[in-house]
């Protein structure tokens, strides 16, 4: 393996030119360029005034056109391409240069080929021991927009058995440059166990077991970009979603699609999922022990028999007049009718307005014994008759989902007759509201009320499925959360990432089987990634002391990096922490790249006074820019998924102290201890949780 920068003297093995390999490859990048241009240029004229014969084709085609441009756009900080494949001959040699989006010249031959492509697989999986048809694999470093560099992998030399793969120093600086600001793209640097995720077909479910730094978030997005590249018409058909844990992570990520050329991926969080589904505001919050019951698998049951509850059997005829005849339909077999639409178990909208379609052809039948002809139009005008929609209205009537579970959370008796059972006095009385507001408008729902208000939706009419989900963070949810995001994808696919060592609420999950089951994909694969890039080695280590008491089940994570002197701990007095941790925050600045200061949530109004008063700037997680300030002072509670270059934690012991339970606690506190990618430093006053003092 070869770098070459600049400055050095390398041989010139093309023979396209006299100029050397760099200056080359320059030229084509400046061509691609153009070639691009013009791309975005042809899009730009195209003339659609005679093409469309309505005003809402144009609209549409318009609309794709200017996607279209916008998707054409060249970013100059942004590399073309990162990498070249020289194939074997077979029978002609072959040369194709990868990067983020198709571009080809003016007689439609490619310049770059996208990442997503079935010829760049080899880039990605490609190795001496398996070469794939591939003579030289060549990554290309950049300093802004401008080649800067290369470095040549020859997969054809032999290898010894016990030989190991090295990571190039190329690909070792670019998962090691500095991230300031929102998330980026790992396109340039896939490596092969992420690229089979990747590009996993969009019929399958795929669950991401990720420990800290092996970039399964990264994957997740990528996924998407690949399914759509792979299946567009399938999914600009039937919708893709991103799920993440919170505002601030979207804002993070929000910018790795658009770089990869999707523009039109929704991205969201189960609570505004469910809230702008329901229409409930949230204003209100759980107790621990109410949110885990609301949250429980169990309360699907309580809710399906909620919403079945006030369906009653028939008890008298019903009388349908037509003219001078009376058509009569005796109470027992209407009752058959009712069980019979109950034992189907379809919708509850569905089986309402089954049931009136089922009285009037009941109708009909006696009609045709009379000697009578009715036809389709006499059947709907039956099922019309007042008599009918009498019966329907009182027999089946109809169900709000948001009064239903208002009914079901303020009234004692219906709450123990939905869940005889199921549930246990104490939880039915843990669940209550103690004082029942007057309406839907004036309760103050919860989070976990609203997926509560979506389930008993879903009972009454299916929720609209989309093509492809990704359920990021995933170990943080409840079963009832899970099932909210798997009605979401029930004829689609979905993609799971998660950490079980990260789970930080109540009811965090215990195993993916259970949570892929309450999602409705219990056959879905489950991929473990263990090789980290993120985080270095010694900082993986140390946080890994945690995970026999967190997740003794997991593999522990490894690092490809070594970074001597990334860790640093600092014990100090209680008098002298605050400033202790502004001047380490002042350390890590001297450095390049970003900069986290991760607290428990408690201790954030404090050190930002502190910080305030030293006169250093800082924003929140989420108001990042790339030229905007370094330092984020980040509370614990939304550090998950984030990552900086330079990490401070303060007081370990106040993250663990902040949750309702060790367990929780050093799982939140595994999390915070994650997030560096080039150096952490560890403050603290009071004695460290005793897995971390060892």
């Amino acid at each position: 393996m070869s770098t070459h920068a600049p400055d050095q003297s390398v041989p010139d093995t093309d023979t396209d030119t006299g100029s050397g390999p760099l200056e080359r490859e320059r030229a084509h990048l400046a061509a691609s360029r153009a070639a691009l241009r013009a791309m975005r240029r042809d899009a730009e004229s195209l003339d659609i005034s005679d093409v469309t014969t309505n005003w809402v084709n144009a609209q549409v085609l318009q609309g794709q056109i200017e996607a279209r441009i916008k998707a054409l756009a060249d970013l100059s900080g942004t590399p073309l391409f990162f990498g070249r494949l020289d194939r074997l001959p077979d029978p002609e040699p072959a040369r194709y240069y990868i990067g983020r989006r198709h571009v080809h010249d003016a007689d439609g031959d490619p310049m770059v080929i996208d990442w997503r492509a079935p010829v760049s697989q080899p880039f990605y999986r490609a190795s001496r021991r398996d070469p794939q048809g591939v003579e030289l694999r060549r990554r290309f470093g950049y300093t802004g927009g401008e080649l800067t560099a290369y470095e040549d992998e020859h997969l054809t030399d032999p290898v010894g058995p016990a030989e190991p793969e090295r990571t190039g120093e190329l690909l070792r600086r670019e998962i090691e440059r500095p991230r300031t600001g929102p998330m980026r793209d790992i396109v340039a640097t896939i490596q092969p166990e992420q690229d089979e995720i990747v590009r996993t077909g969009v019929e399958g479910t795929v669950c991401v077991q990720g420990a800290p730094g092996t970039g399964k978030t990264a994957v997740g997005l990528h996924r998407v970009a690949y399914l759509l590249y792979a299946h567009r018409e399938r999914l600009a058909r039937t919708g893709t979603l991103v799920i993440g844990p919170n505002r601030s992570f979207l804002r993070y990520i929000e910018q790795v699609l658009p770089a990869l050329g999707e523009l039109a991926v929704a991205q969201t969080t189960v609570d505004d999922l469910v809230a702008a589904a329901t229409g409930i505001e949230v204003r209100g919050t759980d107790g621990t022990a109410a949110a885990r019951i609301k949250g429980d698998a169990r309360m699907a049951e309580v809710l399906r028999r909620a919403v079945r509850s006030g369906v009653t059997v028939p008890t008298e005829p019903c009388v349908v007049v037509r003219g001078s005849r009376r058509w009569r339909i005796p109470a027992h077999e209407l009752a058959e009718l009712v069980r019979e639409l109950l034992d189907r178990g379809i919708r509850y909208g569905a089986a309402r307005e089954a049931l009136p379609r089922r009285v009037a052809h009941a109708v009909l039948v006696r009609m045709e014994r009379a000697g009578e002809a009715p036809d389709d139009r006499v059947q709907d005008a039956v099922a019309r008759n007042p008599a009918v929609k009498a019966l329907v209205r009182a027999v089946w009537p109809e169900v709000d989902p948001a009064r239903l579970v208002l009914r079901l959370l303020s009234d004692a008796d219906f709450l123990a007759e939905c869940s005889a059972g199921i549930l246990t006095d104490e939880e039915r009385e843990t669940i209550r509201l103690p004082r029942p507001p007057r309406g839907v408008r004036s309760a103050k729902w919860s989070a976990a009320d609203a997926v509560l208000v979506d389930e008993a939706a879903d009972l009454v009419r299916r929720t609209p499925s989309l093509g492809h989900v990704v359920l990021d963070e995933a170990q943080d949810l409840s079963p009832m959360q899970y099932r909210a995001v798997g009605r979401r994808c029930s004829t689609g696919s979905a993609t799971v990432l998660g950490d079980l060592a990260q789970g930080t609420t109540p009811w965090a999950t215990a195993a993916w089987a259970e949570a892929l089951s309450h999602l409705g994909k219990p056959d879905a694969a489950v991929e473990e990634l263990t090789r980290g890039f993120r985080v270095p080695r010694e900082v993986i280590a140390y946080a890994s002391r945690l995970l026999p008491h967190i997740a003794p089940g997991l593999s522990e994570a490894t690092s490809v990096r070594d970074a001597p002197g990334s860790l640093r701990v600092r014990a100090v007095g209680a008098a002298e922490l605050d400033g202790a941790v502004v001047a380490a925050c002042r350390e890590a600045l001297e450095r390049e790249g970003s900069v986290g200061l991760i607290a428990a949530d408690a201790r954030v109004p404090a050190l930002a006074a502190a910080l305030d008063a030293a006169g250093q700037a800082h924003v929140s997680p989420g108001a990042e820019t790339d030229d905007g300030a370094r330092l984020t002072l980040v509370p614990a509670t939304l550090a998950k998924g984030l990552e900086y270059d330079h990490v401070v934690l303060d007081e370990p012991a106040a993250v663990v102290a902040g949750e309702p339970d060790e367990r929780t606690g050093l799982r939140r506190l595994y999390v915070a201890l994650t997030r560096a990618v080039s150096g952490l430093a560890v403050v603290h006053a009071a004695p460290l949780p005793r897995p971390l003092s060892r």
